[in-house]
């Protein structure tokens, strides 16, 4: 087995990177959408619709997958035999940033039953500001990952 995650690893890696890529691009475009329609779709409006049906086919066709198979083949390059040194401290920051993402995933999920319900409470700058946080997250991800700092 660990001779077939050592070989398999440039595709497990090249697969991660492309699943981290379209689980960040949802990641960043619901909350916007979020803006959006708390900002300009009065509830029951066709465009309160409209962005129901958005931000539900965002999350469960591109996000909700993306970040699966993120999780996926990130723990099988956890597993691939040298590939990460639990005794640094980089492995366990982002670690700790990935479970992070993947609240503020939750999160996000929480906000659009809300929406789809019509019970929204939050204004467009609570989801400017969300906006914000995969942003900081991934600053954190890919610099613990490149730069191995600590």
């Amino acid at each position: 087995m660990q001779d077939f995650l050592v070989s398999a690893y440039p595709w497990v890696k090249a697969l991660h990177v492309v699943s981290v890529i379209s689980w960040m691009a949802g990641m960043f475009y619901l909350p916007r959408l979020f803006v959006y329609h708390a900002e300009t779709a009065p509830v029951g409006s066709e465009m309160s619709e409209t962005f129901k049906v958005m931000e539900r086919k965002l999350l469960r066709a591109i996000i909700n997958p993306a970040m699966i198979a993120t999780w996926t083949f990130g723990l099988i390059m956890v597993f691939t035999p040298g590939i990460i040194d639990w005794s640094l401290i980089w492995p366990w920051i982002k670690a700790a940033m990935v479970i992070a993402m993947s609240a503020f995933h939750g999160w996000l999920s929480t906000r659009r039953k809300e929406f789809e319900r019509d019970e929204n409470t939050r204004s467009g700058r609570t989801y400017r500001l969300a906006n914000e946080v995969p942003t900081v997250l991934m600053l954190v991800i890919v610099f613990m990952v490149i730069l191995k700092p600590f």
